[in-house]
């Protein structure tokens, strides 16, 4: 239920977006809205909260974000106030990102190793992976030492696997199966 609002509304923001071209900036602003509210959880409570007018919390928005922000993104926040929406920014934020990352043909993901890789490690399997997807793959390195070596990237639901840990574990099911 949840990202179905969230999409919907990302897709709304997303349309008027391409309306205007201005889906990249909008998107810009929407994840520093996001950031803030992360950081600033005070601020966030009040806009989420039951006790206060939808009316204090659109002045609040006013106030905050007077000339800071493109006039759509204060509108999007103001919807999103008036409909009881707010507590979904952040879900709204990754579908807004998704469908972004859909008309750039980017397929985001990670690498995951044991130890921190080097940039251009990063940027020789980033291509590789672009041709095989034929999309323009970005990936973030992430570090687990328990994966003991190798590498493993996971874009979107697809998971390759090219660890020492799951290699090893592969022979020891191996080796039981040969063994009882």
């Amino acid at each position: 239920m949840m990202n179905v609002i969230a999409n919907r509304y990302a897709e709304a923001l997303f349309q008027i977006g391409e309306e205007e071209k201005l889906t990249d900036m909008l998107y810009q602003e929407l994840s520093e809205i996001v950031n803030l509210i992360k950081v600033n959880q005070d601020l966030f409570s009040i806009l989420k909260s039951p006790v206060i007018s939808k009316k204090e919390k659109i002045s609040l928005i006013d106030n905050i974000f007077e000339d800071k922000i493109n006039i759509n993104i204060k509108n999007f926040l103001k919807i999103l106030i008036e409909q009881d929406r707010i507590s979904f920014i952040s879900d709204i934020s990754d579908s807004y990102k998704e469908l972004l990352n859909e008309k750039n043909n980017i397929l985001e993901g990670f690498v995951i190793s044991a130890i921190p890789m080097k940039k251009e490690e990063i940027k020789e399997l980033e291509e590789k992976l672009s041709e095989k997807y034929n999309k323009n793959v970005t990936l973030e390195n992430k570090v687990d030492k328990s994966i003991l070596g190798g590498v493993l990237v996971r874009l979107g639901n697809e998971e390759i696997d090219g660890t020492v840990k799951t290699r090893l574990d592969k022979m020891k099911e191996q080796l039981s199966q040969v063994i009882s």
